[in-house]
């Protein structure tokens, strides 16, 4: 029960008492059918007659470590395992659960998940360099999310990952063991996300719709992404009055109380974003307008799952403005640009030559305005 107690203390103080998104590898047992690895990202664990259900098998690099952690608590056959979306850190530790099974000599898991996963894990092999270009990028080798699966490497999808075995559009419900799982689509970090009632039980799976940390919702090396679809998603959670949230990054949420107090305050700051840049665009502004002004409601970054460390409002409100009106930012002058490197040496030649341009931005960074 310790994973519980100190995420009731979070969420109860409103405050961090430490990290908020663990990456232990380590298996927390919260009942006798439930479990969970923390991982990057978590594997859910539901331990049936049928063998176990697992929502999520984490990343390629983490996947080996998720199944070690699993192996620990129960030698049961894995029965099935639902991608809640299809990004690498949620399905490149697949195989690793493929290759325990074979160890093992039981039947190979089964994989669900949406109709739009088999799609994306086309768009990743058509798009493999451009994708470990940007991850690269984002998690360089050296920082401390090196070797997680999310950067490096020759593939960007591992190629041991399975395509859905069973897919579906909008809701399907899927029985293992005597127990019931309903999977319900909605967009939101993904066009290919779904969320899981535990039927009976008052449980929701709920992948990357809560993250501990600002919406995940407009980042920009990524394709378009769905606040205001999102918000929805997170209030018909809410409304099920769920005894446990199990997110896939994060902490759990106990009780209907805390999840409404959580999921809520995400779904507010999304309805507000969306409804900000919308009054902007209905009186013709421009994007620069909605950046400079656009803001989440007071005190909402401050909650430690709304701190924006992995995507922020104004990127957000980037991806909204793209959404709703097309990618022009209303500036005449970059409807059709010139080269970008033609209007910088313009601009150092009306400064005089590069020494005045240098000397200004050293003036600037010595007053921190970078």
């Amino acid at each position: 029960m310790e994973l519980l107690e100190y995420a009731n203390r979070t969420v109860d103080g409103g405050e961090a008492l430490g990290p908020v998104n663990r990456i232990t590898n380590e298996l927390s047992v919260l009942t006798d059918e439930l479990a969970v690895v923390e991982s990057f990202s978590h594997a859910w664990i539901v331990r049936t007659s049928d063998g176990l259900v697992l929502f999520d098998a984490s990343s390629e690099h983490t996947g080996p470590r998720v199944v070690e952690a699993v192996r620990r608590w129960t030698s049961d056959p894995v029965h099935t395992i639902v991608y809640t979306h299809g990004h690498v850190d949620h399905v490149g530790g697949a195989g690793a659960f493929v290759a325990d099974a074979e160890r093992h000599g039981h039947p190979r898991p089964r994989f669900v998940g949406h109709e739009r996963i088999a799609d994306r894990f086309a768009r990743y092999r058509r798009t493999n360099d451009y994708n470990l270009a940007i991850n690269n990028r984002q998690f360089a080798p050296g920082r401390r999310v090196a070797g997680l699966g999310i950067g490096g490497g020759a593939r960007f999808l591992p190629e041991a990952t399975p395509d859905p075995d069973i897919d579906f559009r909008d809701t399907l419900e899927l029985e293992v063991g005597g127990e019931r799982f309903l999977l319900r689509h909605a967009l939101g970090e993904t066009d290919d996300h779904a969320w899981t009632e535990w039927v009976g039980r008052g449980t929701l799976f709920v992948g990357d719709f809560a993250i501990w940390n600002f919406p995940n919702c407009g980042n920009p090396q990524k394709v378009l992404r769905y606040p205001a679809e999102w918000a929805a998603a997170l209030r018909a959670m809410i409304a099920r009055r769920p005894g446990l949230v199990g997110p896939a990054h994060g902490l759990p949420l106990d009780g209907p109380d805390r999840a409404e107090r959580v999921l809520g305050t995400m779904a507010e700051c999304l309805e507000s974003l969306v409804a900000q840049v919308l009054d902007l665009r209905n009186v013709d502004a421009t994007l620069d307008d909605a950046i400079h002004t656009v803001r989440v409601p007071d005190g909402m970054l401050a909650l430690p799952w709304l701190r924006p460390f992995y995507d922020e409002p104004e990127f957000v409100v980037r991806n909204i403005w793209r959404t709703y009106g097309g990618w022009w930012d209303g500036n005449p002058a970059k409807l059709r640009p010139a080269r970008e490197a033609a209007v910088a040496a313009e601009v150092v030649a009306l400064a005089g030559g590069p020494g005045p341009v240098v000397t200004r931005a050293r003036a600037l960074l010595a007053d921190g305005e970078l």
